[in-house]
């Protein structure tokens, strides 16, 4: 547990550096660095998501994920817990939801991804922290951006990043006899598409619901290990 809270710290002081340049530049500095937040994370989540071995295991994976995510309303669920850990008071001038939406696009940022994955069981069944630690400084890196976008609401992820991360870590000894490097593989890739809609609600070019394709992840990896099965039935029938 060491890396992730380690991880956790990271995120608390780049959030507070981002408070304070947020607080030290004006409405057209901060548009830039929205603009510049958003296409930095449409780049890192394109990369990832080239990386899927099937184009389609990643489309059913999203389709069937996302409709799973929309009808347990789990973007609704994340967002209700910002709006709850947001507990300033009204009237300060600051958009009421910029708490719970900074909340909730780093949350899904910092945890939704192979990093998170494959880290948390390294640290928890071998010891390695190597791979979190990296995580660590990219998290550091991103929630300054992020948080000179959205403002305290990014800090309030290392929460999220505690019991997410955390729980992958304590129960990693299962998972890693469930995932094959292809799960993995699939689920970075996942991850990358759920980054590029975060890129896409940074630029305000869609409102979409990222969290809602949550299941996704957890589809991806079973879909790609049900190919080779689901060939050769295809291949006998020819």
């Amino acid at each position: 547990m060491i890396a992730t809270f380690i991880n956790c710290i990271t995120v608390i002081l780049g959030s507070l550096l981002g408070l304070l340049i947020k607080s030290h530049i004006n409405k057209e500095f901060q548009d830039i660095v929205e603009t510049s937040a958003g296409f930095v994370t449409l780049v890192i989540g394109i990369e990832m998501a080239l990386k899927t071995g099937s184009a389609i295991v990643l489309l059913f994976a999203l389709i069937i994920g996302g409709m799973l995510g929309t009808f347990l309303k789990i973007e609704d669920r994340i967002y209700g817990i910002g709006k709850k850990l947001d507990i300033r008071q009204k009237g300060n001038g600051e958009d009421e939801s910029s708490f719970a939406k900074g909340f909730l696009n780093s949350s899904v940022l910092f945890c939704f991804g192979a990093m998170t994955i494959l880290g948390s069981i390294q640290a928890g069944v071998n010891q390695d922290y190597d791979l979190l630690f990296l995580k660590s400084g990219l998290d550091g890196s991103m929630s300054i951006v992020l948080a000179a976008t959205y403002g305290i609401g990014v800090m309030a992820s290392a929460l999220f990043i505690l019991v997410f991360q955390g729980t992958i870590t304590l129960l990693s000894s299962s998972l890693s006899h469930l995932l094959t490097s292809e799960g993995i593989n699939e689920i970075g890739a996942i991850g990358g598409v759920m980054i590029v809609m975060i890129g896409f609600n940074l630029l305000k070019l869609k409102t979409l619901k990222v969290a809602n394709f949550f299941p996704s992840i957890i589809l991806a990896p079973i879909f790609i290990s049900l190919v080779p099965f689901v060939s050769s039935i295809f291949n006998s029938i020819i």
